[in-house]
């Protein structure tokens, strides 16, 4: 039987490097949105834009949320992390973290379709919304201020 003191240092590698993946998807997409926004409809740049942010959206940021979330929650439970006031916070970031993701998937949904009627100034403030929430969760986790 495996211990959980030996996998206990993978589970937590893994979880960091699917935060960092997750993180660097979040933080790039809306500037992608940004940028698109310029691109005219049906040009090869605004295809090219859509391509960029399917494949971002699809094999990057999905897969490292689940694995994210997956290794945390492990995390979490092994560690009794669930009667925490310090976890509580850093979950609702990541509550938060994952309503964000999923808007930006709706995004990608539609410049795909050419529906976009966002402005630039609109992503550029919905880039923000990540840094903050990640510094949330950090200093929730770090500093467990409750």
């Amino acid at each position: 039987m495996i211990d959980w003191v030996d996998v206990y240092p993978w589970v937590k590698t893994l979880h960091v490097v699917a935060v960092i993946s997750w993180m660097a998807g979040m933080l790039y997409m809306p500037r992608l949105f940004v940028y698109h926004c310029t691109a005219e409809v049906g040009s090869t740049q605004s295809e090219t834009f859509k391509i960029m942010e399917r494949r971002l959206y699809r094999a990057i940021m999905n897969p490292a949320m689940m694995v994210a979330w997956v290794a945390g929650l492990a995390i979490a439970w092994e560690q009794s992390y669930f009667t925490s006031g310090w976890f509580h916070a850093k979950l609702a970031a990541v509550v938060l973290m994952t309503v964000i993701h999923l808007l930006l998937g709706r995004y990608v949904r539609d410049f795909a379709a050419d529906r976009n009627t966002r402005s630039h100034k609109f992503y550029r403030i919905i880039n923000e919304i990540p840094t903050l929430l990640m510094i949330a969760a950090v200093l929730f986790v770090i500093v467990k201020p409750f």
